[in-house]
């Protein structure tokens, strides 16, 4: 069902679940063992700040969540995690636009998933992004991937596409020029991860054995 949110971004990528994205040094030798730290696990994911998406204008989300279910795996790249449910705003606090008050809709489950780690962080990116965005009049839907880092000493998942990572599969006459298939959208924002109902913070090692 649609639920309203200040990011079209937001959702999409997002979302959007949680694990974060910074730039980190890649390792010498890429990881082909996963170590994820309790296994399996549920996790939820809360928004640290504003989560952005921006497609030719930026759409704002300062709620937003995500659950799943993490777990160790091999191979690179190699799944880590499932974002089975993703959420954007809230009845008393929607996402906007200059467009409106901004719905995503997406459509579970996203991936996420490890290629790198280096000194406690590992990068790769959220997989599997399929959301449909309604700002106002303007309807579209986004496909792809959001880049993202996961750093064990805070929790942090922080999602930082770039462009070329998510783009713009369908988007409606209500969009005119300002949203088209040829628009790349990007999604950003940091989410805080927890084994759910706890307060303890997943870790992700990688290795090469």
């Amino acid at each position: 069902m649609k639920k309203p949110i200040r990011s079209t971004a937001v959702v999409l990528g997002a979302a959007a679940a949680a694990f974060g994205m910074a730039v980190a040094p890649a390792s010498a030798v890429p990881s082909t063992v996963w170590t994820v730290t309790p296994s399996p696990a549920n996790f939820t994911a809360t928004n640290s700040g504003n989560i952005v998406l921006t497609a030719n204008i930026p759409m704002t989300c300062t709620t937003s969540g995500a659950s799943g279910t993490m777990q160790s795996a091999n191979g690179n790249p190699a799944t880590v995690a499932s974002i089975n449910a993703v959420n954007f705003g809230s009845s008393s606090s929607p996402c906007t636009s200059v467009l409106g008050n901004v719905t995503t809709v997406a459509t579970p489950p996203w991936t996420v998933v490890a290629v790198d780690y280096n000194g406690g962080v590992t990068t790769g990116y959220i997989g599997n992004v399929q959301a449909t965005v309604t700002a106002g009049a303007c309807v579209f839907t986004v496909t792809g991937k959001a880049s993202a880092t996961y750093t064990n000493s805070s929790g942090i998942l922080a999602v930082n596409s770039v462009s070329g990572d998510l783009s713009v599969a369908t988007a409606s006459a209500g969009c005119g020029t300002v949203v088209t298939t040829s628009t790349k959208p990007t999604f950003k924002g940091n989410y805080a991860v927890k084994v759910t109902g706890t307060s303890t913070i997943p870790t992700i090692v990688g290795s090469n054995p």
